[in-house]
């Protein structure tokens, strides 16, 4: 009777071991993929072949960010490590640190910077990435549900909620409305008091109210996006196609540090689906 009690025991636990591995495996399916990519990391679905998007960190600098100036080179040029599972993306440099933390419907984003340089950061210093479909030097490999060729699917968060990108100037910058004076009121570069990148990046009248920048698919079946906790401008319409939400990485003092959350969104559903994501997860 003992020994019957001791396999049946057995039996249990090795059913329970067992549910719960399948029930591990099911949670990472539902995991978005992480791979290597020429410029980043490639974020897409273990389920459905067609979603999946590039995140390139990062590509310019706005107001003194790391380097003086108006409006500079970024650089990709990062040792980036992903590991096996394909779950976790890791960028560590002297001074600046990036995870990649794959998310049911995209990816978690803990940018960690240092300010290694000889000056002080204003508080409208940022960073862009550019989030993407993908190089069009390499179209086979290119998401086009995303290229939002006629500029009809990309949307920045308005005052009046997801406001299209598109118009006379459909790549024109938006700022976030918090910071507008600040930046407004900086030194421009240019004798006639226009940013240096006015002539590619027109200053648009409708400020972003929060760091969100997406786009559906064209059959809006998809959506793409990715939001900052801290950001300065949202822009779009690029020649990759991309969409640029600049991380606040100011104000930093010469050797402070600060550590900035964001998220990639890769999901089956609406803008408006995004929406909700995003105001759960960063509530507050």
């Amino acid at each position: 009777m003992h020994k019957r009690k001791l396999v049946l025991t057995m039996l249990a636990v090795q059913c329970a071991l067992s549910s719960a591995s399948v029930a591990r495996g099911a949670e990472a399916d539902r995991l978005m993929k992480l791979t290597k990519w020429e410029r980043g990391v490639k974020v897409e679905s273990r389920a459905d072949k067609v979603g999946f998007a590039y995140f390139w960190f990062y590509e310019w600098h706005l107001f003194d960010a790391v380097t003086k100036g108006e409006h500079t080179h970024g650089t990709h040029a990062w040792k980036w490590n992903v590991n096996a599972k394909g779950t976790l993306a890791q960028m560590n440099s002297e001074w600046l640190k990036m995870k990649v933390t794959a998310a049911e419907n995209g990816a978690v984003l803990t940018l960690d910077i240092t300010n290694t340089t000889d000056h002080d950061w204003p508080e409208i210093a940022a960073i862009i990435p550019c989030f993407n479909p993908g190089n069009p030097v390499k179209p086979q490999e290119q998401n086009h549900i995303f290229l939002d060729e006629d500029h009809e699917h990309t949307y920045f968060l308005g005052a009046d909620g997801l406001d299209l990108i598109k118009g006379q100037y459909p790549r024109e910058i938006h700022f976030n409305q918090q910071y507008r004076p600040a930046i407004m009121a900086w030194e421009k570069e240019r004798e006639d008091g226009k940013f240096v990148f006015s002539e590619k990046w027109p200053t648009s009248n409708r400020d972003a109210q929060a760091g969100l920048l997406v786009r559906e698919s064209e059959d809006k079946k998809w959506t793409m996006g990715i939001a900052w906790e801290s950001f300065i401008s949202a822009q779009g319409h690029n020649p990759w196609k991309c969409m640029h939400l600049s991380v606040r990485v100011g104000p930093l003092k010469k050797g402070q540090k600060k550590t900035i959350r964001g998220r990639i969104y890769l999901l089956k559903g609406s803008k408006e689906d995004c929406l909700k994501q995003f105001k759960r997860d960063f509530s507050k």
